[in-house]
């Protein structure tokens, strides 16, 4: 049975590139002979070629120089409070330590110490006292945020007093008074933004995907945004990311190997074979990587919230479901028909999730509701109304009981529901409904209309809903409550994290709902190009594949060379492996260096 080109890794002990790229040139897919290394020894093209490839480091080169200066800032918020925290990394951390605690040592590795602060290079003295009971823990390298060695001042929150002791902090590099210089000159600087964390970056602390998990954990508002948040922290993004890019590595080391070395060494299978043994593997790998895109994108509602659109008729109770469910009156209410003209934004907490609403002016056609004549503002609103629901992610469609659904907004309902937007149904004023058979009767006529599922149709009463507990008929009153867990259920569905057939284990693939948009949009680079590669194998795609099965498997192609470009498909694995690096920031990507200064500057404080 042949080995796998792309079987599973262990992702704790990544081969080097090195081992990877010779490792896959005894791979049993390729037949070597007993001569195998004379014979590599006597093509000094094809070995300069291979070993150019097997030295591209997997990881970006170190940016970290010896002379980098000790930088500090301020890790707290500014403003008065009762501690403040400043950070201070490099190497001169220990000398800034002497130059404001002279003669005390330095506090064990780890364990805060009561110090009191003084004006370097002067005797201490109430005079030079800047600090009476300050905090200090020193953190040697390399097992630290930064990878250096860092101290951390615990100070009083006063403004001035943390003023004067970050102006303090530099002056530990100048010269003392007997002539010792405590630090080279210029070597203690204010931190630049995200410098920190760039200086983590480069000592292997964090990488990129961590990174942007950090900036979402520091502007986190909601329950859901800090699962989310949380869930990015670990390691194990990058991890998977590596983890395809190495089988990328291992699958272009064959055909690479079969390139080079084609007119010396005899292969047993033709290179036609050998990219369909490869295709079948990159197939699987981009089953995975479209679902990590979906969940890229279901993870993007988390971070920014959910839009949702409240339509349907004027005088529906769009504006009176708003205000019960942000629980404020955000909207005016009115019985005189068309009171919202513009679209009301309201942004709320709801059951964890960051909910953006609009209500917007009710949908009607001329001669329906009120005037025969639609003004020129209501048109305007109604205009708007309409690109709202369009760009929403929920719709809400909010339907008198007593009345027939309006023809425009079945019309844009329906335009949403094409486009794949989800849509609930609220049928308000069910309190002026005696007979009991409207509720299947509605039902019928929302299913047959729009196709919406039966557990997404709600009857509430708003006016019942505003009624004291103590007076409603109902309880809870309005069937407010049923409504608002039904919305909750749907955020859940929304927002949950889609899993291949596939994958045994579902669990893994929560963390693909923390992929950023920049990730979205390089996990798509790569799948293009793993089209690219499927395409110089199989021959051009069907330009009408079924649409319920996306991966459809190509016939085999003939056992002719000539109608493979194997060259086309290892540049074609190379640039989608390059797109997994950049992920990371650790390839060798031309961009490294400005995706790296955005994302520092975007994400971090």
């Amino acid at each position: 049975m042949r080995a796998s080109i792309l079987s599973p890794l262990n992702l704790n002990q990544l081969p080097s590139a090195t081992s990877a790229l010779f490792r896959t040139c005894r791979s049993p897919l390729i037949a070597a002979p007993a001569n195998w290394a004379h014979r590599f020894d006597a093509t000094p093209r094809s070995k300069r070629r291979l070993l150019s490839l097997a030295h591209r480091r997997l990881h970006h080169p170190s940016l970290a120089r010896h002379d980098e200066p000790t930088i500090y800032a301020l890790s707290t918020a500014s403003g008065r409070a009762a501690i403040a925290v400043i950070r201070i990394s490099g190497s001169a951390c220990k000398q800034i330590y002497q130059g404001l605690c002279p003669s005390k040592p330095i506090p064990n590795p780890r364990y805060a110490a009561l110090r009191r602060i003084y004006v370097p290079h002067m005797p201490p003295s109430p005079s030079t006292l800047l600090d009476s009971g300050a905090l200090v823990l020193y953190f040697p390298a390399p097992n630290t945020v930064t990878g250096e060695d860092v101290l951390e001042l615990h100070v009083h929150g006063g403004p001035a007093i943390v003023k004067a002791v970050l102006a303090a902090i530099p002056e530990c590099a100048n010269s003392r008074e007997d002539g010792l210089s405590i630090a080279p000159p210029h070597s203690i600087k204010y931190a630049d933004p995200g410098e920190f964390t760039r200086r983590a970056f480069t000592n292997n602390r964090m990488d990129l995907p961590q990174i942007e998990s950090l900036g979402d954990t520091l502007s986190a508002t909601t329950e859901q945004q800090r699962k989310l948040s949380v869930r990015g922290t670990t390691s194990s993004l990058s991890t998977r990311y590596e983890h395809w890019r190495m089988l990328l590595l291992q699958a272009r080391g064959e055909l690479e190997a079969l390139i080079d070395f084609s007119e010396d060494q005899h292969f047993d299978e033709s290179p036609a074979v050998l990219c369909l043994s490869v295709s079948k593997q990159v197939q699987e790998l981009r089953v995975q990587i479209e679902a990590h895109i979906a969940n890229a994108v279901r993870g993007e509602l988390l971070r920014s919230g959910i839009s949702v659109a409240l339509l349907g008729a004027p005088n529906a109770g769009k504006s009176s479901l708003l205000n019960r469910i942000v629980g404020r009156e955000a909207a005016i209410v009115s019985q005189e028909a068309g009171t919202t003209r513009d679209v009301v934004e309201v942004g709320i907490d709801l059951g964890g999730w960051l909910v953006k609403i609009g209500d917007m002016a009710g949908l009607r056609r001329a001669g329906l509701i009120g005037l025969d004549a639609v003004g020129v503002v209501e048109q305007e609103g109604i205009k708007r109304a309409k690109q709202r629901a369009l760009e929403s992610d929920l719709l809400i469609i909010v339907q008198d009981a007593t009345a027939d659904m309006d023809p425009e907004v079945t019309e844009t309902a329906k335009q949403c529901v094409d486009l794949g937007i989800d849509v609930i149904i609220a049928i308000n004023k069910t309190d002026q409904i005696s007979s009991p058979d409207y509720i299947p009767s509605w039902k019928a006529k929302i299913q047959s209309t729009l196709s919406v599922p039966s557990d997404r149709i709600f009857f509430i009463s708003c006016r019942d809903a505003s009624t004291p507990r103590g007076e409603a008929t109902n309880d809870p009153p309005g069937n407010i409550q049923q409504f608002l867990q039904g919305l909750l259920q749907t955020f859940q569905d929304m927002t949950s994290a889609l899993v291949p057939d596939s994958e045994p284990d579902p669990s893994v693939w929560q963390e693909s709902l923390g992929a950023t948009e920049r990730q979205r949009v390089l996990l798509s680079d790569c799948l293009s190009h793993l089209q690219t590669f499927l395409t110089a194998v199989h021959g051009q795609p069907d330009e009408n594949p079924a649409p319920q099965d996306p991966f459809i498997q190509a016939p085999n192609p003939p056992d002719d060379v000539e109608e493979v470009d194997i060259v086309v498909a290892a540049e074609s694995l190379r640039l989608a492996a390059d797109a997994l690096s950049r992920i990371t920031g650790r390839g060798e990507g031309g961009d490294v260096e400005e995706v790296l200064g955005v994302v520092f500057e975007k994400y971090v404080v």
